[in-house]
């Protein structure tokens, strides 16, 4: 069966070639009432699909956005790249979503095939962005590339981030208020994480009120897997020390789901004799059990931020666009 192409609807509605890419494209003419739902109507008769490669070639834009993440898997990079693909549908763009599965080369090969695709926009999330990834940002020079969740040593990268630090800092300090005085950190050891990592920030907001309070860190910075398998059996062995802690701050929220799960098991009793908070404030934090207290972002304003600057609809900012962290008190710290 032959294709059906433009010619064919507008012999069939008796309008011109123009008038049907006029109603295809909202624009960039005026087409009348009547005549739009006639050219619709043999659009649907004849089954006719614009072709998008043509259309993208003759606009000189794709209406596509790249957007490279560490691991979907991951519940706040599902919901991150959920937030990002509801943005991009609001300016009419498709996401195409790579995994690097926190490796510079597939990092690397997901950004040089959409930079060769000619993606309207390019959103990165990487723990920290590679020297041959700087190098193709730098090489291409026509296409926005804009970080999310995580920014570079570099200045003139353009980053949409949260209060990673002034988050943490809340949370522990929330706990502190609880008359915690051993109070454990789930994160990274800060030589595995470049210096701007969202997770070396969290560390740091919870030595900064550690600090404040008084109380000493050392030996309570457990270096413990961002998933919730590898943190139980961390939390596991924490948690079995005869000096173990009475309270844990976890740097994501599945570390913390981890830790719940560690603590069942060793029959203590959260938050009567383990007191938990954590950073995220991923969908299934609210239905933990006892429900996570987490410290959260507005990750649709970070989102919608992230999409219009790479799009170019916002000029590129000075600095990097921080958004504000807010503390989700649920039961887990022991607040009623």
């Amino acid at each position: 069966m032959p294709k059906v192409t433009r010619n064919d609807v507008a012999r069939r509605a008796n309008v011109s070639t123009a008038v049907v890419s006029y109603v295809i494209n909202n624009g960039p003419r005026p087409v009348a009432p009547a005549t739009r739902e006639r050219v619709l109507a043999v659009i649907e008769e004849l089954g006719y699909r614009p072709d998008s490669m043509a259309q993208a070639m003759a606009r000189r834009r794709t209406n596509l956005i790249g957007m490279v993440l560490p691991d979907a898997r991951q519940p706040f990079f599902a919901e991150l790249a959920h937030a990002v693909e509801q943005a991009a549908t609001e300016h009419g763009r498709l996401v195409l979503i790579g995994n690097s599965d926190y490796s510079d080369f597939r990092e690397d090969h997901y950004l040089r095939e959409f930079l060769g695709m000619r993606v309207d926009g390019l959103i990165l999330i990487s723990q920290v962005p590679s020297s041959r990834v700087a190098a193709e940002i730098a090489t291409d020079g026509t296409t926005r590339v804009v970080l999310l969740h995580h920014r570079s040593e570099a200045p003139d990268n353009v980053a949409v981030v949260t209060d990673d630090t002034g988050g943490a800092e809340r949370a522990v300090r929330h706990l502190l208020d609880h008359g915690h005085t051993t109070l454990a950190c789930l994160g990274r050891s800060p030589g595995s994480l470049g210096s701007f990592d969202p997770v070396a920030e969290r560390v740091a907001g919870w030595e900064q009120a550690m600090s404040a309070a008084g109380l000493p860190t050392e030996g309570l910075l457990v270096d413990a897997p961002y998933g919730r398998s590898g943190s139980y059996g961390v939390a596991l062995e924490l948690l079995r020390r005869p000096d173990r802690p009475t309270a844990v701050f976890c740097a994501t929220d599945d570390q913390a789901i981890g830790v719940l799960r560690a603590a069942r098991e060793l029959g203590l009793a959260v938050p009567g004799d383990l007191a938990v908070a954590a950073f995220d404030d991923i969908k299934q934090s609210a239905l933990a059990d006892p429900p996570l207290t987490t410290v959260a972002a507005d990750r649709d304003a970070m989102a919608r931020a992230a999409v219009a600057l790479a799009l170019g609809l916002e000029p590129e900012p000075a600095s990097v666009v921080t958004f504000p962290a807010e503390l989700v008190v649920r039961r887990s710290c022991g607040c009623a």
